[in-house]
Formats: C-alpha cells, sequence, structure tokens
C-alpha cells in the first residue's frame, strides 16, 4: 500500500515536470517568435509560476546544487562581457559616467525609500526590486540580503519589459532603424574544448567555495570576478555554448517561479498600481538625464537614451546593437552601473532600510 502510494506520488511529480516542460518550451517559442529578450529565463519563469499556483501538491522544485550551478554560468556570462575595452570607454568620459551611474542609482534608490516608508513591499524588497542592475543578478543578490526574491523577480521582470517597450519606441521616435529582428540564436555552434572546460570549472567551482565560505551571493559574485580577472589578464578566454547558457535561464527561471505561490501574487497585484507608477517615474527620470547628456555634452539622444536606461543590460544591447548608437558607450554606461550597484547595493539597502520606517512606527 505504501509502495503504491509513493508510485503515484512519483507519477504526479513526474507530470508536474512534464507540464512544466511543455509550458516552459511554449511560452520561450512565443516570446522568441516576438524577438522578446532573455526569453528563455521570462518564459520558463512564467511557466513555473503557472505550474506552481495551478497545482496543491506534487509541486517541483530544482535541486538546491543545480540552482547554485546555473548561477554560476551567469556570473561567468557577466564576466564575459566585461573587457578592457569596455571600461577604457568608461575611463574616456568618466565624469558622465559617474554624474549619470550616480543619478539613475540615487533615483532608484529614492524611490525604493518611497515604497519602502509607504510599506508598499516587504523589507529591503523595493530597493533591490528598482536596483538598475541585471534583473538576474539583482533577483540573486536580493535573497542573501533580507528582500523577497519573489518579489524583486516580479519588479524587476516588469521593469525589463517596460523599459525595452518604451527603449523601442524612442528609437522609432528618433527615426533610427530598430526595426530589424536580433539575428536568431545558433545553438549548436562550434565549442573551443579547452577553454569551455576552464570556464566549466569556474562555474562549477565557484558556488561550491562561496558555499564553503559562507559569501552572500557568493554562487554568482565569486565566478564572475574570477572570470573578470582571469580574462581580463589574458589568461583564459571565456568559453559558453548557447545551450548551456539556456539551461542556465533555464534553471534560474524556475528556481524563482516555482517559489511564487498565490499568496505572493495576490500581494504582487495589491502592490502592482504603485509599483508600476514607479518603475515608469524611474523611465522618466532616466529620460531626463539623457536629456542632460544630449545637450550638455553632445550624445546623440537614442545613445544617450539608451546608456541610461535602468536596464536590463541584456535588451538595451540588442535594441542598441540594432540601432546606429555608439554601442561600446552604451554598453559600458551599463555595465560601470551595473558593477556600482554589485558593489554598494546591499549596503545602500540597508542604509536605506534603516532610515525607511513609517512616520508613527
Amino acid at each position: 500500500m505504501q509502495s503504491s502510494s509513493i508510485l503515484i506520488q512519483r507519477l504526479r511529480k513526474g507530470s508536474h515536470w512534464l507540464l512544466l516542460a511543455a509550458l516552459s518550451a511554449g511560452l520561450v517559442a512565443a516570446l522568441r517568435a516576438f524577438h522578446f529578450p532573455a526569453a528563455v529565463l521570462l518564459g520558463c519563469m512564467a511557466a513555473a509560476i503557472l505550474t506552481n499556483v495551478s497545482s496543491s501538491s506534487a509541486r517541483p522544485q530544482v535541486p538546491p546544487w543545480l540552482f547554485l550551478a546555473a548561477q554560476g554560468v551567469v556570473g561567468c556570462m557577466i564576466a564575459r562581457s566585461i573587457r578592457p575595452g569596455l571600461l577604457g570607454a568608461a575611463f574616456q568620459h568618466w565624469p558622465l559616467f559617474i554624474l549619470s551611474v550616480g543619478a539613475v542609482i540615487g533615483a532608484s534608490t529614492v524611490l525604493g525609500w518611497l515604497l519602502m516608508r509607504r510599506r508598499v513591499l516587504p523589507g529591503t524588497t523595493a530597493v533591490w526590486g528598482l536596483a538598475p542592475g541585471a534583473a538576474t543578478a539583482m533577483t540573486i543578490l536580493a535573497d542573501s540580503y533580507d528582500a523577497d526574491g519573489r518579489l524583486v523577480a516580479f519588479m524587476q521582470y516588469l521593469r525589463v519589459v517596460l523599459v525595452t517597450v518604451v527603449a523601442s519606441a524612442v528609437s522609432h521616435l528618433w527615426m533610427v532603424s530598430s526595426s530589424a529582428p536580433p539575428a536568431a540564436t545558433p545553438w549548436l555552434t562550434p565549442v573551443a574544448w579547452g577553454s569551455f572546460a576552464v570556464t566549466l570549472v569556474i562555474a562549477l567551482a565557484g558556488p561550491a567555495i562561496a558555499r564553503r565560505l559562507s559569501i552572500p551571493a557568493g554562487s554568482l559574485l565569486v565566478p564572475m570576478i574570477v572570470g573578470i580577472t582571469l580574462q581580463g589578464g589574458g589568461l583564459i578566454t571565456i568559453e559558453l555554448p548557447p545551450l548551456l547558457l539556456a539551461a542556465a535561464y533555464t534553471l534560474v527561471g524556475w528556481a524563482i517561479g516555482l517559489r511564487f505561490d498565490r499568496a505572493i501574487l495576490r500581494h504582487a497585484a495589491h502592490a502592482f498600481p504603485r509599483v508600476l507608477a514607479s518603475i515608469f517615474v524611474l523611465i522618466a527620470i532616466c529620460m531626463g538625464f539623457a536629456a542632460l547628456l544630449v545637450f550638455g555634452a553632445g550624445i546623440d539622444p537614442l545613445t544617450a537614451y539608451l546608456a541610461t536606461s535602468p536596464g536590463g543590460a541584456d535588451s538595451v544591447a540588442i535594441i542598441a546593437a540594432s540601432s546606429h548608437v555608439d554601442l561600446p558607450f552604451v554598453i559600458a554606461m551599463q555595465t560601470s552601473r551595473f558593477l556600482v550597484v554589485l558593489l554598494i547595493g546591499p549596503t545602500l539597502a540597508r542604509f536605506v532600510a534603516s532610515r525607511a520606517q513609517p512616520p508613527g512606527a
């Protein structure tokens, strides 16, 4: 009797995994058909949310070690994009970078403080949710610093969607050709196996070391820092086949989405109007900073907007790559802001939290 019950439970869990995989594939295909940025990540996260909230038992869960490994791959992906040439562009325009990066981070922090003070979201969630960095990294980091990663993911990916739509509209407004779809991802590409092996060691060993040493968010940060150091020194070339990245994004999306439940979605729905308003305010503020770059520094309008746009960096890069803009300037600005948020984000969130007590609390 007991063995029969265990078999039924396993079959039920297996059916949930099959449903999750099928729904993920369908949503990813739909998002890719519309050339949506981060389609694999967002499609898998949405599928996981739908699967989880529609089931009352036998919910699938991503094994922790697989989630940590996926974070390690994401860390290597970030490291691969940070090259000396990008940092050179930042040094060349350092006054603009300091002012723009500081202004965007300051604006997002003030908005997060207002949401915290009004108790729209719990803890430091609002600060992380509005942090203008890479959405995946911010979601992973937030979990390590007393924030609700599920709500942070909700805010971050809602912001990514809105920023992408607005950035596309701005591109058309300035009559810059951005209508051509990005090139299809070649899933099967030649692999430099030696470089791939080294990259895999960094991606897998980094999280293990971070966990051993209890480094907050180290599963992402340790591989990223090691990758930047070794690649910047010319010692390695980070090799990440598209299929490996797709698998990592799938695991991260599932791990985040499977943590949503009906209660958290109700909370998100309750906070949605104010969260939506705060994101649009942040976009408008960034447009103001872009205008200052246009009139004060002679930067062309689309380059200025994409450079100051509050991320994610991946969606901005897709639009920038298909437009006539200063791509190195845009990527360098986005990368610089991302690094600053990574470095000061935890301290800033704690500082804001300590001064966000509502009146009478």
